[in-house]
């Protein structure tokens, strides 16, 4: 299936000012993300959408390709979706959303919820990452759980699986799940995604993937067992990232 993989990056972040601008090892975040994605080599086309002159610029001097968006977007998702309905890019039959704060976003991850798409039998994909119980009690981990045949049920910031019963903590131990933030869709489920009304739940969670599953679409979830990697949110994660670009580069 041709592949495009979209960027989505906005330039008024507030816990980190100016995020896709600011540097890690020397280059631009949004330009490090753009070469991971590129270098994954999982898209036929790779384009940051953005509602910043600034960050197209960057890009485009770094030999990139971005559009300009519309800055009243709430959502990245919603980003990527005026992307994806633009003449030029009509032809994709699957899209790839990678966040434009995830320089080390996860080769498996992003082929995983790729693959829920063009081979697994889902119009929405994901993945997660198996994890240790210690992140259940962590409000900035987003959790899942899936059904047997590995589509998401739910999405929490909240202790899920809750364990009731004490005996059964191997049972849940074995089911925690850490999601990660990259999406996958077929064109036509992207814009149904985002011409469904934000949803109670969503608001709620402040986790806009509520709004789908919600409404009743299904999210295949890519299980993968990575190592976790933060994205970029404070001034301490870029920290975190510039002292450990070498490593991660001399890794990947």
């Amino acid at each position: 299936m041709r592949t495009l993989a979209v960027i989505p990056a906005r330039l008024g972040a507030t816990r980190l000012p100016r995020k896709p601008l600011r540097l890690l090892a020397g280059v631009p975040l949004v330009v490090r993300v753009l070469e991971r994605v590129v270098a994954l080599q999982v898209a036929d086309r790779c384009i940051v959408a953005t509602d910043s002159r600034e960050i197209l610029e960057e890009v485009e001097r770094a030999g990139g390709h971005a559009l300009l968006t519309d800055p009243a977007h709430p959502s990245g998702t919603d980003r990527v979706a005026e992307v994806a309905s633009r003449a030029d890019c009509r032809a994709f039959e699957a899209i790839v959303n990678v966040q434009g704060d995830e320089p080390f976003v996860s080769a498996a991850a992003v082929r995983g919820a790729l693959g829920q798409v063009t081979d697994g039998g889902f119009s929405l994909g994901t993945a997660a990452l198996r994890a240790e119980p210690e992140i259940l009690g962590r409000a900035d981990v987003v959790k899942v759980v899936t059904a047997d045949d590995g589509a998401a049920m739910y999405f929490s910031r909240a202790p899920i699986p809750f364990l009731r019963d004490g005996a059964d903590a191997a049972a849940r131990d074995a089911r925690v799940l850490h999601h990660v933030g990259v999406y996958a869709y077929t064109p036509d489920a992207l814009a149904q995604w985002v011409a469904l009304p934000v949803h109670p739940l969503e608001r709620i969670e402040r986790l806009e993937q509520l709004r789908p599953l919600a409404h009743g679409m299904r999210m295949g979830v890519a299980l993968t067992d990575d190592t976790v990697r933060r994205g970029i949110d404070t001034e301490e994660d870029l920290e975190l990232a510039n002292s450990h670009w070498a490593t991660f580069t001399t890794e990947s």
